[in-house]
């Protein structure tokens, strides 16, 4: 399910966002006809110069001065309107797109499988949500806006010339092509050159937080000299690539200086000598050095924007390719017809889920693996068993609970759930009929009451409490200041990894789930926590169907059935005295781990 494709898009690749700024059509529009009228009268601004010095200043009157003054300060105040207005409904425009872009991006990432976040890591992902929309809202609206201005400010320009004196502006437009040739020169290597600064400062930044968060690490290892050193040469390469840039920019900055220079000697020189003949009056000449100055930013900036389009282009693949991608679990629309689908539920059609599961000549592959993980595989589980799932780490447990959970589907075969294949109804009413506790637990930003009321949105503190007690968490909650309302940092990251697992397990429970999953949810317990906590488990699971995936044997000698997986095979199932009798796999992992236990508690 990877989407790391890139394909050139034609016409920059507008017509893919087209969609995400159709429904502000009105407001471009209006931005665009705004822009049009600001950059005409940008360009009719010389010519009140060009009235005063020749009737003011030549003529040595004052007549009409109050008229030239008042219609002076109209037009003036028009144009602080019209560019108030474009640049407020620009800026709100970026924003609206920009938000509406990350909107779509993110529930699409909450429709995707599993399968897409193990091809793509966090950092691929984090960019295309929030570098490239918020380039492409840029996009619709500043640089729209940039080639409207500049673009109709030359057309107007151009014509006010042509209708005042043609022979000089035929001086300025032959300068054209010169400067549109040494723009892009320069502009071509600048645009390379800031695209490998980018690309080395997001190296540093990489650099730098690895130092950080890493720095436990690197001192026990005693590595900080190869960390420096590696963090020194990316900055000397970031160095020596920022002043290559900078020097590009000097030579460009200059040859833009001459170029104008150039521009305004001919127009003093052709025009001097038009005066000189009585052809030209010194306003005129005025207009024209204006006019010489004046074009040469749009040019500039109409070259820039080309540029930025060619570079936006792989922002708009890069998010096209994610919006494109397909989930390798999805509902079909006959089911979204009637449940609805992850952000509009129809929960008045979803059936009570009463807990049989059905494993039907199952067979399965990881969408990015090529061998059969499981085949032909049956199994039958009634409403409140407790299956148990050990082995070794890396053996592959976590395949009989993902299918489950319908985080992948099957390859071949069926999951039954109370006896209907699990496709014929919605992935949420399937999850939201699911408590599944993590070995590596995960709270999210805010207070404890926030959390646990993820398993249910309107429980009372008196159902948390319970939830609390149940799973032995409450002296979690009494070393806090704020008990239900303490914060829990970052990712839990103000918790130890126990508290953290304590309060998931609550947050789990709180939901009344009819399916629970346990992955090695005790792991990071210690043993009396963990003692409290099977005590409790008992209690839970009683009427549930749970999957308990565990490294700790003792913890499931009492499981209905117990599968025992090997290189991500199902190698025995059977209660513990079966397997036990068997003198199996399962037999060799019981008694290592006994054998283990004794000795450390000879050695305590």
């Amino acid at each position: 399910m990877s989407e790391k494709t890139n394909v050139k898009l034609p016409f920059f690749g507008i017509p893919k966002i087209v969609p995400y700024a159709k429904k502000y059509k009105k407001r471009i529009i209006s931005m665009v006809v705004m822009g049009i009228i600001a950059s005409l009268i940008d360009s009719i601004f010389p010519l009140f110069n060009r009235y005063a010095i020749d009737h003011f200043i030549g003529e040595q009157t004052l007549d009409t001065v109050g008229i030239f003054v008042i219609l002076f300060l109209l037009v003036l105040a028009v144009q602080v309107v019209l560019n108030y207005i474009s640049l407020y409904w620009a800026g709100k425009t970026e924003m609206d797109v920009d938000r509406d872009l990350r909107d779509a991006s993110f529930n699409h990432l909450q429709e995707l499988s599993f399968a897409y976040f193990n091809q793509n890591n966090v950092g691929y992902i984090h960019a295309r949500v929030m570098s490239d929309t918020g380039k492409i809202g840029e996009l619709v609206a500043w640089r729209l806006m940039d080639i409207v201005w500049n673009g109709s400010y030359l057309l107007f320009v151009f014509a006010v010339m042509l209708g005042i004196n043609a022979r000089l502006t035929m001086y300025i437009a032959a300068l054209v092509p010169i400067a549109v040739v040494a723009v892009s020169y320069f502009q071509k290597h600048l645009v390379t050159l800031n695209r490998r600064i980018r690309e080395i400062n997001s190296k540093i930044t990489g650099n730098f937080n690895e130092g950080i968060t890493g720095a436990k690490s690197i001192k026990t290892l005693v590595v900080e000299e190869t960390i420096g050193r590696d963090f020194r040469k990316d900055t000397l390469d970031m160095r020596r690539t920022s002043v290559h840039a900078t020097r590009y920019s000097a030579v460009f900055s200059a040859t833009w200086t001459m170029m104008s220079s150039i521009a305004l000697a001919l127009i003093l020189w052709q025009g001097g000598m038009l005066n000189m003949e009585g052809l030209l009056q010194i306003g005129t000449l005025s207009v024209f050095m204006s006019y010489a100055l004046s074009m040469m930013e749009p040019i500039t900036m109409i070259i820039e924007t080309v540029s930025a389009l060619i570079a936006i282009q792989v922002n708009i693949e890069r998010f096209t390719r994610l919006m494109e991608t397909e989930s390798d679990v999805a509902d079909s629309p006959e089911v979204i017809e009637k449940y609805g689908g992850t952000f509009d539920p129809k929960k008045e059609n979803w059936e009570p889920l009463e807990g049989d599961v059905e494993f039907r000549d199952v067979s399965f592959k990881y969408p990015d693996g090529n061998e059969m993980v499981l085949e032909h595989f049956n199994l039958k589980v009634p409403k409140g068993t407790n299956v148990a799932i050990v082995g070794e780490t890396g053996a592959g447990k976590s395949t009989l609970v993902n299918l489950v959970c319908r985080f992948f589907e099957p390859t071949e075969g069926q999951v039954l759930i109370d006896g209907r294949d699990a496709r014929e109804r919605s992935q949420l009413w399937l999850h939201s009929n699911i408590g599944y506790v993590l070995q590596t637990p995960h709270l999210f930003s805010g207070t404890v009451r926030d959390n646990l009321r993820y398993g249910k949105p309107d429980a009372s503190d008196e159902e948390i409490m319970n939830a609390l007690d149940l799973v032995s968490a409450r002296p979690v909650l009494e070393k806090m200041d704020k008990g239900l309302d303490s914060e829990v940092g970052e990712g839990g990251d103000l918790l130890s990894t126990g508290e953290k697992q304590l309060l998931s397990f609550a947050r789990a429970i709180l939901a009344d789930p009819r399916i629970l999953v346990l992955d090695e949810a005790t792991a990071s317990i210690d043993t009396l926590t963990e003692k409290a906590i099977q005590d409790a488990i008992a209690t839970v699971i009683k009427g549930r169907t749970s999957f308990v995936i565990a490294h700790r044997l003792s913890t499931i000698v009492d499981a209905d059935v117990i599968l025992v997986v090997r290189d991500g095979k199902i190698i025995e199932r059977g209660t513990h005295k079966e397997l036990m009798r068997k003198k199996g796999h399962y037999y060799d992992l019981y008694t290592r781990q006994y054998e283990e236990m004794v000795v450390n508690s000879i050695s305590a």
